[in-house]
């Protein structure tokens, strides 16, 4: 036969050992001669490539120019191009496929922008799967702060119904304190707590090794191209907490490729491998303790908020939430705050200052709580009559009165105000009185010998002789 083609006797015992033709596999790699003194250097920047960031590494372009500049490398970019990319593809990891079991989860943060009241913010949601079912959450904080990251659980789990087995996560400070030896973990004061209220294991990912998650990176992008395409114009954050629940819920109706269920199918033996959900939730705040300064503020990630003074230079509890700030003296809460995510912010609640204003009347021009302070015109023009008519004495009866803000609305305040300001009795006492009768539905009974700058008139008492005089006009 091979005397026959005119081939050799070893290509006739190849073509004999095989039923199909093997065709031409290569022996040895690849030689090339016009990169042959250039290879080392090449092989030096992939190898230093490993231990830099993905998003700085060098391009095939980027290593010619440096070829070019540093080498004086004269060959064209296509024989560079070509050894790069194949040099990077022997190095690629392979995996092998993985199976999940129902009521395991994994979970990662991810950003997308969004439009907040007007306001263009970028969003740090966490995304929760069950990689069993490919089901999903997805919930959008401020920061991605602890109080973010236990808020999200807490969601997520009512979400689902339950609490999974064990979660997948990867070595955020929020949840790793230090990272040991072993593969073992340190874990922050927070994360354990919260592992400890809902009872799930833990499993961290390798270092820099996204792919140990690959499903939950999966939805991060899905929700990020999916849920946030166009972006989400909202008046508040949980309004947009609300569009993606809704939008996660929608996903359940999807079949994904391989699959002949959906995922709201496939998640019933995930929801029967879940943990029971615990009576009620956990409290999802980070807590630091704190002492009042000598300017009745408290210092919680770089912002100041006030307490009554009557607290002033004792210890207490603060708790962070995602949009909130309470803080604690003994079981009680002594102040409550909008959360502020900005540095170095004063947040004053005017009210927490009108005790120790009512004792330093001086400082009631200058007070910073009370600037920017919105109050109806009729309270400025209660001070005006207040401070005219009495002096220093007026400037403390105005403190008084606005400390009837602390038991009482300020729609019912500010009616007493415009009553006495109408019966022109201004007055502590007065607006005090009109404020009270206004809720006890009675009638006010004012003293007017308080009020001697008041007109007054005499009503002299009617007598019988009068009905007859009347009588006698009717009957002309």
């Amino acid at each position: 036969m091979a005397l026959e083609f005119g081939i050799s006797r070893e290509t006739v015992r190849k073509m004999l050992r095989y039923a199909v033709p093997p065709g031409y596999q290569r022996q040895q790699p690849v030689k090339c001669p016009k990169l042959g003194p250039w290879l080392g250097a090449i092989d030096a920047i992939l190898e230093d490539d490993k231990r830099r960031p993905a998003k700085q590494r060098h391009t095939a372009k980027r290593i010619f120019e440096r070829l070019r500049a540093e080498y004086a490398f004269s060959g064209g970019y296509t024989v560079v191009k070509d050894y790069v990319r194949s040099q990077l593809l022997r190095s690629k990891e392979m995996f092998v496929p993985l199976t999940h079991a129902p009521g395991e989860a994994q979970a990662d943060f991810g950003e997308a922008l969004v439009v907040v009241a007007g306001v263009e913010r970028r969003a740090h949601y966490l995304a929760m799967d069950l990689p069993h079912s490919d089901d999903g959450f997805v919930a959008a904080f401020p920061a991605e702060t602890t109080e973010a990251f236990l808020e999200a659980h807490v969601r997520a789990f009512a979400y689902f119904g339950g609490v999974p087995t064990r979660i997948l996560y990867d070595n955020t400070k929020i949840a790793v304190a230090k990272i040991l030896g072993d593969g073992q973990r340190e874990k922050t004061r927070a994360f354990s707590e919260l592992q400890s209220y809902y009872l799930f294991a833990e499993k961290f990912g390798r270092p820099a090794k996204g792919n140990d998650k690959g499903k939950v990176e999966g939805l991060v992008g899905y929700a990020r191209r999916n849920f946030m395409v166009p972006i989400p114009r909202v008046s508040s954050w949980e309004e947009l907490n609300v569009h993606l629940e809704e939008e996660c819920r929608k996903r359940r109706q999807r079949r994904l490729r391989g699959h002949t269920e959906t995922i709201g199918e496939r998640f019933e033996r995930d929801r029967l491998a879940l943990l029971p959900l615990p009576s009620s939730p956990y409290e999802a705040c980070e807590k630091q303790m704190a002492r009042v300064n000598s300017l009745s503020l408290v210092r919680y990630r770089a912002n100041d908020y006030s307490v009554p003074t009557a607290y002033g230079h004792r210890e207490v509890l603060v708790k962070g939430y995602v949009h909130d700030v309470a803080i604690c003296c003994g079981s009680e809460v002594i102040a409550r705050h909008l959360r502020s995510y900005q540095r170095e912010e004063l947040i004053f609640d005017p009210l927490h200052y009108l005790a120790l204003l009512e004792q330093k009347t001086r400082a009631l021009n200058q007070a910073a709580p009370l600037e920017g302070w919105q109050l109806p015109d009729c309270f400025a023009q209660l001070r005006r009559l207040l401070e005219a008519r009495l002096n220093k004495q007026g400037g403390r009866e105005y403190v008084q009165v606005l400390r009837l803000l602390e038991a009482f609305s300020i729609e019912e305040v500010t009616r007493a105000v415009s009553d006495a300001l109408d019966l022109g009795t201004v007055s502590f006492d007065a607006v005090k009185h009109l404020l009270l009768c206004r809720i006890e539905r009675r009638p006010p009974r004012l003293d007017m010998e308080n009020y001697p700058h008041l007109p007054m008139a005499e009503v002299r008492t009617t007598q019988a002789a009068d009905y007859m005089t009347l009588l006698q006009e009717a009957t002309a």
